[in-house]
């Protein structure tokens, strides 16, 4: 299901971990369904952000995950629990959106891979991940372990040598 095997050992964990009788299980279904149908809000919060300048003011209430973000993650992962794809679809929605995470996903990389994030804040777009650097793309260098600013790096040099 997942190309990464550390990310699948993560779900089964988080699965393993979770299971619960019938009862909860479709408690949680209800929840979500019902959530899926609430009113989305204009503009989703960020943690820590202030509702007015200034010391004295409180903090600004952060909405709930988008259900757009979970029922299109779920679509690709119908056996994840509902509380994974809300972590890792709640931080999609404060970076980018729906769309861009699903271009992730078909480059190769999951978004409940938070790497994803790692290698997107370093310069990389999910259409860098199938370049080749040398005998390998982008994609298979990150797995090995090479840094996202030498892959970054790397391909700026090879645009500007015209190779790319």
């Amino acid at each position: 299901m997942l190309d990464e095997s550390g990310v699948d050992a993560l779900v089964r964990q988080w699965t393993a971990e979770r299971a619960q009788d019938a009862d909860a299980v479709e408690a949680r279904r209800i929840a979500s369904e019902w959530l899926a149908e609430a009113p989305v809000p204009a503009q989703p919060g960020i943690p820590g952000q202030r509702a007015r300048g200034g010391a004295a003011q409180r903090w600004a209430d952060v909405e709930a995950t988008d259900p757009r973000y979970v029922d299109a993650m779920r679509k690709r992962l119908p056996g994840v629990p509902a509380e994974l794809l809300a972590q890792a679809a709640g931080w999609w929605q404060m970076v980018g959106g729906v769309a861009e995470a699903e271009e992730w996903w078909d480059a190769g990389l999951s978004p409940l891979d938070q790497r994803a994030l790692d290698y997107r804040a370093a310069g990389l777009a999910p259409s860098d991940l199938r370049r080749r650097l040398g005998p390998l793309t982008v994609l298979e260098h990150l797995r090995r372990g090479s840094a996202p600013a030498w892959c970054v790096a790397r391909l700026a040099r090879q645009r500007r040598e015209g190779v790319a």
